[in-house]
């Protein structure tokens, strides 16, 4: 755990036992393979109510802008001072991409019996998709939907026309294949979270002919009476908030407030709703063969060189006339 001091710095008595509970959230977290945004670590504070009696809003209330906005400063500082892990909380709204590399030519088969995976839903009735409104939990649920080998696509609010087309087009290939496709959603409990699975599936009806089913797994009333996540004034400047005041009153309620736990389980019930468990097994034995035929390849590798140069240098005496 890198906690790497640049600036020395001391802290008073109360941000000193804030960083002490962030680096037990942390610590937590981790320990279960899950690394933090600063928004999911600030939602833990809320939903455990950590955050000290007078860090209120004129409201009253802890669950407030500004407060997000201490704990963001005071995380950042505490990193700079060596008392919080490094890579304890990450942006996954910024990715850098390179180039893959390997020291010799035998390493990239060995990479290959690893990475090597046939499609698992290629024998399924089924094909399913999970949609997530907010980039930042793909460090959620992006390595659950791989190990059910389900695609995984964060939305980033509402979808652009083009992304939305594109996803059609590829759900059109599946349903021409016999497929019954499904798109699992999750997003906010807000007035546009609520809205964006209305979207989704308006949009992909008119694209598809209405052949996609869309259905919203999270966040949702049952979901927020047994969790209780913190909750949040609905926006009154969306533009759907009067409808979504009817229907739910004037609060509102964040995906990012669940445990990573909680959200793994809802995608992995969703998904295994749809999964036939025979065929299922019948993929990963297929798989599982295939990747014993890459690591004799990999085995026999030097021998295989060697009968290449050999041959190649008798072809050559040959031709010589030797």
């Amino acid at each position: 755990m890198p906690k790497i001091c640049y600036i020395p710095k001391k802290f008073g008595v109360t941000p000193t036992k804030i960083i002490s509970l962030a680096n037990e959230i942390i610590v937590e977290y981790m320990r279960k393979g899950y690394s933090l945004t600063i928004r999911q670590l600030y939602y833990q504070f809320i939903a455990r109510d950590l955050f000290p009696d007078d860090w209120v809003n004129k409201e009253g209330k802890k669950n407030c802008g500004e407060n997000y906005t201490k704990l963001q400063g005071l995380i950042s500082t505490a990193r700079i001072a060596g008392l919080v892990d490094w890579n304890a909380i990450v942006d996954r709204t910024r990715s850098m991409e390179k180039n893959s590399h390997w020291l010799k030519p035998s390493d990239i088969l060995k990479s290959t019996v690893t990475n090597y995976a046939i499609d698992k839903w290629a024998n399924q009735p089924h094909y399913v998709e999970v949609w997530v409104e907010k980039n930042a939990l793909a460090g959620v649920l992006s390595g659950p939907c791989s190990g059910l080998d389900v695609p995984f696509f964060a939305c980033v609010g509402y979808t652009s026309q083009s992304a939305m087309w594109e996803a059609s087009q590829r759900l059109v290939q599946k349903i021409g294949l016999g497929k019954e496709v499904h798109i699992i959603h999750l997003g906010d409990h807000d007035p546009s979270g609520i809205d964006m699975s209305r979207d989704i599936k308006e949009r992909l009806q008119l694209f598809t002919g209405g052949r996609v089913h869309v259905l919203r797994v999270a966040l949702n009333m049952p979901q927020i009476e047994m969790y209780n996540p913190p909750p949040n004034p609905a926006k009154e400047t969306d533009a759907r908030y009067a409808s979504y005041r009817e229907k739910f009153g004037d609060t509102s309620w964040e995906l990012d407030a669940l445990s990573p736990e909680v959200l793994v389980d809802i995608v992995n019930r969703a998904v295994l709703m749809f999964r036939d468990e025979k065929l299922w097994e019948e993929s990963l034995e297929l798989e599982r063969r295939g990747r014993l035929t890459l690591e004799t390849l990999v085995a026999e590798f030097p021998v295989v060189v060697d009968f290449l140069k050999s041959k190649r240098a008798a072809d050559k005496a040959t031709k010589d006339g030797f």
